[in-house]
């Protein structure tokens, strides 16, 4: 067979390349097989005991741009949020107690994770295939999150810590049996925490049960964007969210009937300054102790997959936070009831407007209202929600 030269030349240039590849290949073996440092890292560690000897953990999540987020299975709560401001340094924006002993003795919902019915539920009766169920009345004349000892006051088990490239995760795990705070069905409840390189905070829930039940879990963080311990109030701040309407209450806080939100202080479908809307006689605001204490309904309901509900901007600190959600509502809360019986971080008492939580969340006393989305679990379904929490700097 006759070879032509530039086969030949082609050839030899090839046998070459592989030559130089395979020689660069082995003069560094090491480089090759060194694997790539996390830049998500997770960290447990004890964070102390209970009164009656309990062990708690403590997860804290970091990225390489200066965002931790500490997690304690006491109540698989959000324990610390460090967040860079536009000055570079970061601060701590969720409020809470400095160790265990607060969170046991002085709980106030600090950043939660609040089940089996997070809300209020009237007069705390609901009816469920024709059988009438009782709960706690643990907010005259109501019931509200989950009862005298809803999830928030039970040690979550640490299912599973991950670090990675690009993002970190803990994931929690609470068996709530059949009839505790008079609920029905045994329902096992996991919430994953996940920490990105894009500064996203995820929280994401399943839930599954036994019997049918009802549902609605949400994170209860109080917020503060300024930085904990507080030297502002955190409704010196704009808000924005995605809502044409809240759900109006009655003097006990419990849904009403909807309120369109033009022409009120609860209109943010543009920018808002939270201490300028909390000053109005309007009745809703004294209704909520001179504050917003209100489910926002999201524009696009109940969703496959977040969608964006609230923007809040801290424009002294330049701290931003977007929170999409899955969730059909948002429960604004100004910190209108803090009144200095929290001994936060610091050995500060916090009071009124110090902090505000969004809890994404189906409607409040849903099971009493057959018109709004539903909150029944039934055994072989899944409950899921994803709400994220995107932090920025304001420019």
């Amino acid at each position: 067979m006759k070879t032509s030269r530039s086969f030949l030349l082609k050839s030899a240039f090839a046998v070459s390349a592989i030559a130089m590849l395979t020689l660069a290949a082995c003069s560094k073996p090491a480089d090759k097989a060194a694997p790539s440092a996390d830049a998500v890292t997770a960290t447990r560690a004890d964070w102390g005991a209970l009164s009656d000897g309990t062990k708690v953990e403590a997860v804290e999540l970091k990225n390489s741009k200066g965002v931790s987020a500490r997690i304690i299975s006491y109540g698989a709560t959000l324990q610390d949020l460090m967040v860079p401001g536009a000055d570079g340094k970061a601060a701590d924006v969720v409020i809470g107690y400095d160790s265990i002993d607060g969170y046991e003795k002085t709980p106030n919902y600090t950043g939660v994770t609040v089940g089996r019915y997070a809300n209020r539920i009237a007069k705390g009766k609901f009816t469920l295939d024709g059988k009438d169920y009782t709960l706690a009345i643990n907010n005259k004349p109501n019931a509200l999150h989950g009862g005298l000892k809803g999830f928030d006051k039970h040690v979550w088990a640490i299912e599973d810590v991950k670090s990675g490239a690009d993002a970190a995760s803990v994931t929690l795990k609470y068996v709530s049996p059949d009839g505790e705070e008079g609920y029905p069905g045994t329902v096992t409840t996991e919430v994953t925490y996940t920490l990105n390189e894009n500064n996203d905070l995820t929280i994401s829930y399943k839930a599954t049960t036994d019997k049918p039940t009802v549902i609605n879990l949400t994170n209860h963080s109080l917020f503060n964007l300024g930085g904990v311990p507080v030297s502002r109030p955190a409704t010196d701040a704009y808000v924005k969210i995605e809502s044409d309407a809240i759900l109006a209450v009655d003097k006990t806080l419990i849904p009403s009937g909807e309120l369109p939100v033009k022409g009120t202080p609860f209109d943010f479908t543009t920018p808002g300054l939270v201490s300028d809307r909390i000053k109005s006689d309007h009745p809703q605001i004294v209704i909520g102790n001179q504050g917003i204490d209100h489910n926002f309904i999201i524009r696009g309901g109940l969703t496959a997959t977040p969608k964006l509900a609230v923007t809040v901007e801290d424009k002294v600190s330049g701290r931003g936070m977007q929170i999409s959600t899955t969730e059909p509502g948002v429960q604004m809360y100004t910190g209108n009831f803090l009144d200095g019986t929290i001994v936060g971080k610091g050995g500060q008492k916090l009071v009124k407007y110090q902090a505000m939580a969004f809890e994404s969340q189906h409607y409040p006393d849903s099971p009493n209202h057959p018109t709004y989305p539903t909150t029944r679990l039934d055994p072989g379904q899944t409950y899921t929600q994803t709400t994220v929490h995107h932090f920025y700097t304001v420019k």
